[in-house]
């Protein structure tokens, strides 16, 4: 028995690296998953049906899935993916957002398409998927009488918790991602969902332009028994332990799950402190307190009080 075993799981980008890298965990673990992937290229252009050849995996290991071939960003496709598995398996546990495209460029250079675009399918893609699942747990909270015990797990980066050069709409749409997930916690707790965000880090289709020309492979194309940490399924188990029963009180947080590391991260919090003594702030009087108590770059001097 697998952690999963039972649920109903929607993966979407689960075509390529890290998202098909879920999508046979989850299944591995139990989960019927809806695999979606558009189908496009790594910059959101064209589409195909590589959510097939992910969908064959999971079967001939034995699991269910269905692939599916929306788009994240389109309201009615968003909500046919949630439906998917509901139709399918007569019920939805467990979202992973994870569809995302890149169009790297320094800012100066970028156009404004290249930013909507990124924008539309990692933020509104996941809001809307968000959104559908939402409202359906919501509807069988109300129809139960008790909390559905679902997951929502988005899919954030290092590109936006800590900045990075050329992707300035990547590295917005991931920190956008994140805000979301905290408010979502919050709106979703009384109905039993919870939401969190993984921070992975792999070589994949997504990260090649950025991870120095290696090798890209598929997950399911490593050597499951030599450790790889570049593998994009290094994340994995931990996006299936956080869909499962076991994660049931984790809402509102962020794991990021870099080759042999996992980190807790802390996000925004009060790091330095300063009081004005109920009195407004004066911009002219404020340069020394800022340099020597909030950023320190001033020495403040011997002090004996008084």
């Amino acid at each position: 028995m697998g952690l999963l075993e039972g649920k109903v799981a929607l993966v979407t980008g689960a075509g390529h690296g890290i998202g098909r890298a879920h999508a046979l965990e989850l299944a591995r673990q139990g989960a019927r998953v809806v695999v979606n992937d558009l189908g496009s290229s790594v910059a959101g252009e064209g589409a195909g049906r590589d959510a097939d050849r992910v969908a064959e995996l999971i079967a001939g290991r034995g699991g269910q899935a269905v692939a599916d071939y929306g788009d994240v960003g389109d309201e009615e496709q968003a909500a046919a993916m949630v439906s998917r598995g509901i139709e399918e398996w007569g019920r939805l546990d467990v979202v992973v957002n994870n569809a995302g495209i890149v169009r790297d460029r320094a800012v100066w250079n970028m156009e404004a398409a290249d930013f909507d675009l990124v924008m539309r399918v990692h933020v509104r893609g996941s809001w809307l998927v968000s959104r559908a699942a939402a409202r359906h747990w919501r509807e069988v909270a109300r129809r139960e009488g008790a909390p559905v015990g679902g997951r929502i797990i988005n899919t954030v980066s290092g590109a936006g918790l800590f900045g990075n050069f050329g992707q300035s709409n990547y590295a917005t749409a991931k920190a956008a991602i994140m805000g979301l997930t905290l408010t979502l916690s919050l709106e979703l707790a009384r109905i039993g969902v919870t939401v969190n965000a993984i921070g992975p880090g792999a070589v994949t289709r997504l990260s090649a332009g950025v991870s120095g020309g290696a090798e890209v492979k598929e997950p399911d194309e490593y050597d499951p028994e030599v450790f790889d940490p570049m593998n994009p399924s290094v994340s994995s188990p931990v996006v299936a332990w956080l869909a499962s029963d076991q994660a049931d009180h984790v809402s509102g947080q962020c794991l990021r799950v870099m080759r042999t590391q996992l980190h807790l991260m802390g996000g925004w919090t009060e790091s330095v402190t300063i009081d004005n003594g109920g009195t407004y702030w004066d911009a002219e009087a404020l340069g020394r307190r800022m340099d020597t108590e909030v950023f320190r770059t001033r020495a403040p001097g011997l002090s004996l009080g008084g």
